[in-house]
């Protein structure tokens, strides 16, 4: 997937997704809006239970696609076994940082939903970060990486944290030092690169992280099941929350294969959240495109494995999925939901968590007396 230049405005959007939500339709579709998904033909259980009048999952395939079991394909990065492995080392390698201590697996953790679980990631002197960490998995299915966009991939994405001061505040130089300091990673890099003369290059070591990094989808959720036919794998609860999600007009933003992270939105389409929740000084995709009308616009959030991701939202200043919801109600939707909707809302959300990649944390090969030492400051 391809970043894209701009993204509907604020005015617009809030017409549409007001004027959808009031009739109780299907949502029309917005810009970067995944196609429709094809109901599975193959699988005559499926088709009977479609016959059987689910209509909701008829509407569910009008905006959603199941999460694929295969590996998606990467622009300009063919992946390998040797490629991934490498990528796995280099994800957990705290190496790559300047001070040794922090890593990719730092901020995305793999045993917590690919996040860490923090308002603000802390980094390099334990400086905190401007941003919550969005996750890691799914990832490669977003259309482009941070909350804003700027990285069109995730090779552009996992070159920024290591080169960042109050991230792993390191530079290309340190981190080619390191590696070819150890015959292990050189004798890796030369497996992963086989075509190439010298193959540990800063562009190899994001090569490699994105292909591990692609490796990271959590396929086979409830809805992934629902979607591909099997009915009773929402419960009435989850499908009436489903039900609102659509007729409320959340659809509207997260859709697509990822339930988000295809588009860029204001935070705030109807009402715009006071500064506990949105930093005023954090004008978003703004800061990419200098554009007045990218002023509080930021990447909508993919909202797989939602309830394993808190705390929420960009500055993450929401611990609590309900509330989320409820935030999401009144400034995207201008709609106050009952806590009935939250909690059917929510409920559908829970249906969302796929099958976590289960990945073995790899042996690091040993430092040599050549291998840069540490820097703290």
């Amino acid at each position: 997937m391809h970043a894209q230049s701009g993204h509907r405005p604020a005015a617009a959007l809030k017409g549409l997704l007001v004027a959808t939500a009031a009739a109780l339709g299907i949502l029309a579709a917005t810009a970067g809006t995944a196609p429709a998904a094809d109901p599975p033909a193959s699988n005559p259980a499926a088709s009977n239970q479609v016959g059987a009048g689910d209509a909701l999952m008829g509407r569910a395939r009008e905006l959603f696609k199941p999460l694929p079991a295969t590996l998606p394909a990467i622009r300009n990065n063919a992946v390998t076994r040797e490629k991934i492995d490498l990528g796995k080392m280099l994800f957990f390698d705290p190496r790559l940082s300047a001070s040794g201590i922090f890593s990719c697996n730092s901020c995305h953790n793999l045993g917590l939903g690919g996040v860490d679980g923090l308002e603000t990631s802390v980094g390099h002197g334990w400086q905190k970060g401007p941003r919550n960490a969005p996750t890691v998995l799914n990832a490669v299915l977003n259309v482009a990486q941070f909350w804003d966009g700027r990285a069109e991939d995730l090779k552009a994405q996992a070159k920024g944290p290591i080169q960042a001061g109050v991230e792993m505040n390191s530079t290309p130089d340190r981190v080619m030092a390191v590696l070819n300091s150890i015959p292990a990673y050189k004798a890796k890099f030369a497996d992963a690169f086989p075509n190439e003369k010298d193959p540990v290059t800063f562009d190899n070591v994001a090569m490699a992280i994105e292909a591990f990094e692609a490796t990271l989808t959590t396929p086979a959720a409830p809805f992934d099941q629902y979607l591909e036919g099997k009915a009773d794998a929402l419960t009435d609860g989850q499908k009436a929350g489903l039900e609102l999600f659509i007729d409320k007009g959340c659809a509207g933003c997260h859709n697509g294969v990822n339930v988000g992270g295809h588009d860029y939105f204001p935070f705030g389409v109807v009402t715009r959240p006071g500064a506990e929740i949105l930093p005023p000084g954090d004008k978003g995709r703004f800061a990419v495109t200098k554009t007045a009308d990218d002023e509080y616009v930021f990447r909508a959030p993919t909202l797989r494995n939602v309830t394993l991701t808190a705390p929420y939202f960009h500055s993450g200043k929401v611990w609590d999925l309900r509330q989320a919801v409820a935030v999401m109600g009144s400034s995207q939707l201008g709609a106050t939901l009952s806590d009935q909707e939250i909690d059917k809302i929510t409920a559908f959300l829970t249906t969302l968590t796929g099958q976590q990649p289960r990945v073995e944390y790899p042996l690091l090969p040993a430092s040599t007396p050549a291998t840069p030492q540490p820097v703290f400051k």
